[in-house]
């Protein structure tokens, strides 16, 4: 099982976003860089708004980024696309037999072990913001031109 995939969109849509801030980034013109739906887009476009990343206005084409992409940290999008539920990134299986000892004591000995892996992963997603990814991506676009 992987984290749901609206991480890494929800994270190309304000990347793009930001990258495309002359311009207007619709639902369908950020589906197009995503390659999916339009109506995929805007649901994680609700998303995103409701956790007060973007701003959309009604009857207005495009989104604009709600703060500076300083200030927008990868763990903000990880929260706000709803991809785990608060300390339930791994789940630990239900009703093992008390007859065995590995059965008995499975939950214990695994639970802070995860629980921890949960809190390094946001620790790393809480130290990188959107601004880290648009400056990557630029400058890989910078090397892609000097290669080709």
């Amino acid at each position: 099982m992987s984290i749901s995939t609206r991480f890494t969109v929800g994270v190309h849509i304000l990347a793009l976003i930001e990258l495309n801030k002359d311009g207007i980034s619709s639902s369908e013109y950020l589906a197009g860089s995503v390659n999916t739906n339009p109506s995929l887009i805007r649901k994680i476009m609700g998303m995103l708004k409701k956790a007060k990343l973007i701003e959309v206005q009604p009857g207005i084409a495009g989104a604009k980024l709600a703060k500076e992409p300083s200030n927008i940290k990868l763990l903000d999008v990880y929260k706000a696309v709803d991809v785990v539920q608060d300390n339930e990134l791994f789940s630990v299986h239900e009703h093992p037999s008390p007859d065995c000892p590995v059965g008995r004591n499975i939950q214990d000995s695994i639970t802070p072990v995860l629980s921890a892996a949960q809190l390094a992963l946001e620790k790393v997603l809480g130290n990188v913001t959107i601004e880290d990814i648009v400056k990557d991506i630029t400058e890989k676009e910078k090397f892609n031109k000097i290669m080709n």
